[in-house]
């Protein structure tokens, strides 16, 4: 099984003396995570026939389970081995996990590995017991983390203008499930439209940006597929396509905010957006409503025309008052009386 790309995310830890930034990297390898220069993967008899730890484990339950560290240089490598959470990325909603500075509430707070500090020889591998104890009042559902393995060492930074150091991680994702009763629950919120048209309708394309949030409601992972569907006046379908992006997996209680570009969205148009969210046993909608009205050349109009009408109501009166036609009849003059 092919191991999917993901990253390490943190926070930035700055160290005032040194100028030092701790950034943590995970890259993808072929059955387990690897960087090209070690490997962890839940120990098994054949190298990487197990990319991933997936266990269902009851509440106040202990299991154990044994990590292998591979170190594919001609040196010595320390590793710091940690149990992390994980979460999906702001970014991009990918699969991500704390750091070992960050507090750990769920499967990374659990695992306890035997050895928290390994040295792997050159060209060898290290395997390290862990144990992995489940709260008697833990909630039931997915609980996703990972055993991370953290190079002691620390880098320069690949084109970085200031003194900057990095340090690499590699982790084995666990799949945790706690048993009890299994909820999935999804919803597509804060629907926004940013719309982008031309000052004269017709010089060119206009484009909307649809924003939203896709947030996992439940406690079990979810797979979700997203697709668009824009309806114009009288109900006319403008637009109807799945959208690209979504993550793979949206863990439990996590929430992304995602976006989709609408390309030659309407110019002068009224309709709404509708967002349908699917996984598993799930469904659900949002939608908003556009008005697509060209403002600016609108109001120009109206402007042009305002002024047209007074500039006529003006040219007019200054006719009405040379015309003598059109002055306005007097009384005639009283005669003198006569003696």
């Amino acid at each position: 099984m092919r191991v999917e790309p993901y990253v390490l995310r943190v926070k930035p830890y700055a160290l005032l003396l040194s100028a030092l930034l701790l950034l943590l990297g995970l890259a993808p390898g072929a059955g387990a995570a690897e960087n090209g220069e070690w490997a962890v993967y839940p120990a098994a008899a054949r190298p990487g026939s197990r990319p991933y730890f997936f266990l269902t484990v009851d509440p106040g339950a202990t299991v154990t389970d044994r990590v292998t560290v591979t170190n594919r240089t001609d040196g010595p490598l320390t590793f710091r081995l940690y149990g992390a959470d994980a979460y999906n990325t702001d970014r991009d909603g990918g699969f991500a996990v704390r750091t070992r500075q960050e507090r750990q509430t769920g499967a990374g707070a659990w695992i306890t590995p035997e050895q928290t500090r390994i040295t792997v020889p050159p060209r060898s591998a290290v395997t390290v017991p862990y144990t992995l104890t489940v709260p008697a009042d833990a909630d039931p559902g997915d609980h996703p983390g990972a055993l991370v393995a953290l190079d002691e060492r620390i880098g320069p930074a690949a084109g970085s203008a200031v003194a900057v150091g990095v340090q690499r991680a590699v982790a084995a994702r666990v799949y945790l499930r706690v048993t009890g009763p299994t909820v999935p629950a999804l919803a597509v919120e804060d629907i926004t439209l940013d719309q982008d048209r031309p000052l004269v309708p017709g010089t060119r394309e206009s484009s909307a940006l649809v924003s939203y949030t896709l947030h996992n409601r439940g406690n079990v992972t979810l797979s979700p597929q997203v697709a668009l569907r824009a309806e114009g006046l009288f109900g006319r379908t403008l637009l109807a396509r799945g959208l690209t992006g979504v993550p793979a997996e949206l863990l439990p209680r996590q929430k992304i905010r995602l976006t989709a570009r609408w390309t030659g969205s309407p110019q002068f148009d009224r309709g709404d957006v509708t967002l349908t969210a699917t996984a598993k046993d799930v469904r659900e909608t949002g939608t908003v409503s556009f008005l697509a009205v060209p403002w600016t050349a609108l109001l120009t109009l109206l402007a042009a025309g305002a002024a047209t009408v007074l500039g006529l109501r003006l040219r007019r009166r200054r006719t009405a008052r040379r015309d003598p036609r059109t002055d306005p009849v007097g009384e005639a003059p009283v005669p003198a009386s006569a003696h």
